[in-house]
């Protein structure tokens, strides 16, 4: 089991910048790829970002390239999503997920077993 609490969200103006935290917790971290996500009122829960167990392996969004950033800290459990030049269409609930037992990550929901309760971003035009 892999628990996960993200923190960081909240509100900015279009142009700002926010960097999301997740934190995890009951399992190994270091051997488990983890993924953003997010899901604005009324669309699906879309992939943003993934990163692999190592970290030297990540993928984006096509939206949010060249924007975001994902890290991750294995010594302290954590893994980041770095948010620059933030437009309102940006503006969602953000998840981090956790794909236990898998070198990469996943552009695809069910890929990942374990998800944060969520962090909202809003951004103001």
């Amino acid at each position: 089991q892999v628990q996960l609490v993200e923190s960081g969200g909240g509100l900015v103006q279009a142009g700002g910048s926010l960097r999301l935290s997740c934190a995890a917790s009951g399992r190994t971290f270091s051997s488990v790829a983890m993924g953003w996500f997010r899901q604005a009122p009324g669309k699906e829960r879309e992939f943003v970002s993934g990163i692999s167990v190592s970290g030297g392996s990540t993928v984006y969004a096509d939206s949010v390239k060249g924007r975001f950033t994902i890290s991750r800290d294995n010594a302290k459990n954590t893994v980041y999503l770095q948010m620059n030049s933030l437009k309102p269409e940006d503006t969602a609930v953000y998840y981090c997920a956790a794909r236990p037992g898998f070198y990469s990550s996943s552009v695809y929901r069910d890929h990942y077993d374990h998800w944060g309760q969520g962090t909202q971003v809003t951004v103001s035009s």
